[in-house]
């Protein structure tokens, strides 16, 4: 009966030693790679918040975010300038690179231009470099720019480069977070009026940083970063992605 007994106890300790190395989080990093609608801001620049500030609140102790987004970024400025380079070489197996780039790739009067060919060739390389470590890249379209027509719909301003971002996807079976359709969506909820509470919008001297008041839309407050963050949160939950387990947000009850 004794050894039955013991038995019995040695089973259960094993069996407990197994649950817990299951149930045991490896800690891992999350790269944010993109540009001043992701970055993080200097205090000089606020209100404005890049959607990669807040995100920072989402998940357990086993994760960190390392935002290396910055403003102006294309694809091609940041590889040129050396900023996805350390990347790569710091990334560890299990870990994420969420990709968000084309609002300054797509501008041909800026020196980040980034031709067709050009941004989906340099968004491949961070896909392939990605995998080469036994990581997990996230491609994301870039986020929606706030701009109403006279009918008040929202216009795509990203249509062609949210589409080189979809289809590389698919090709390279790759996660996408479809933020430029998700946030259309968000801001046509919102409407023209309303939806200038997300983003920075001053009346002159509301703002010590901005005396002579601000209309910004493209770059957001820190509720417009907030509204954005949470898409992405929703969109690693329903893609299932195994960073959905360190999540300590509760979603939003339907």
């Amino acid at each position: 009966m004794k050894l039955t007994f013991q038995f019995s106890s040695l089973l259960l300790l094993a069996l407990a030693l197994v649950s817990f190395t299951a149930d045991t989080k490896e800690p891992i990093t999350v790269f944010l790679i993109g540009d001043s609608t992701m970055s993080v801001k200097e205090p000089k620049a606020y209100p404005e918040t890049g959607w990669g500030m807040p995100f920072t609140a989402f998940f357990d102790e086993t994760v960190t975010i390392d935002n290396r987004a910055m403003n102006g970024r294309s694809t091609k400025t940041f590889l040129s300038e050396n900023r996805w380079q350390p990347v790569a070489q710091n990334l560890k197996k299990g870990d994420y690179v969420f990709i968000q780039f084309g609002h300054n790739d797509e501008v041909k009067t800026k020196q980040s231009y980034a031709t067709e060919e050009e941004y989906v060739q340099n968004l491949t390389r961070f896909v392939k470099e990605t995998r080469k470590k036994k990581a997990n890249p996230i491609l994301i379209t870039p986020v929606a720019r706030r701009k109403f027509d006279a009918a008040g719909k929202l216009e795509d301003t990203h249509a062609i480069y949210s589409e080189l971002v979809r289809k590389l996807a698919k090709k390279e079976k790759v996660c996408l977070i479809d933020l430029d359709r998700k946030s259309q969506e968000l801001l046509q909820a919102w409407g023209p009026e309303t939806s200038k509470l997300l983003f920075v919008h001053l009346q002159p001297n509301e703002h010590p940083n901005y005396p002579a008041g601000k209309v910004d839309d493209t770059h957001f407050n820190e509720l417009g970063a907030r509204e954005m963050a949470q898409l992405v949160l929703a969109e690693i939950r329903n893609l299932k992605l195994d960073l959905a387990r360190r999540i300590v947000v509760p979603a939003p009850k339907k």
